[in-house]
């Protein structure tokens, strides 16, 4: 077996890249979860739903899984794009909500990359 997988113990990037890639995809669940179903509610709430591809991730990340950063990395783009169309399009609390998401997906996004790049880095060097 080689060194890179034995390794047991992250580094100290590594737990803070993790953290703060934790932490935003928590905030980004309740963040979608209060926005369509209190705050500013789009027609009945159903965009509530796009919450849901996010649950997964949690666990992933708190695991370390390099599979759960990597697909994250790619879909957190879809919450941007929706972010920055909301936010150009809607007005008041809603404009707000959907900066405050393309906000927490450009943290996820470089949280993200940057554990994948230390890991597969680290990897390369053993």
């Amino acid at each position: 077996m080689s060194p890179a997988l034995e390794r047991t113990e992250p580094t100290a990037v590594e737990r803070l890249t993790r953290n703060l890639a934790l932490a935003a995809t928590v905030v980004l669940i309740l963040l979608c979860l209060a926005w369509e179903l209190w705050l500013a509610p789009t027609g009945r709430g159903t965009l509530a739903v796009k919450a849901l591809p996010l649950l997964a991730a949690p666990v992933g990340l708190w695991r370390y899984r390099m599979y759960t950063y990597r697909w994250l990395a790619l879909a957190i783009w879809l919450y941007v794009m929706e972010g920055l169309v909301r936010s150009t399009s809607e007005g008041g609390l809603g404009q707000w909500l959907a900066l405050g998401e393309v906000l927490l997906g450009v943290v996820i996004f470089t949280a993200c990359t940057a554990q994948i790049r230390q890991r597969l880095a680290a990897a390369k060097a053993t």
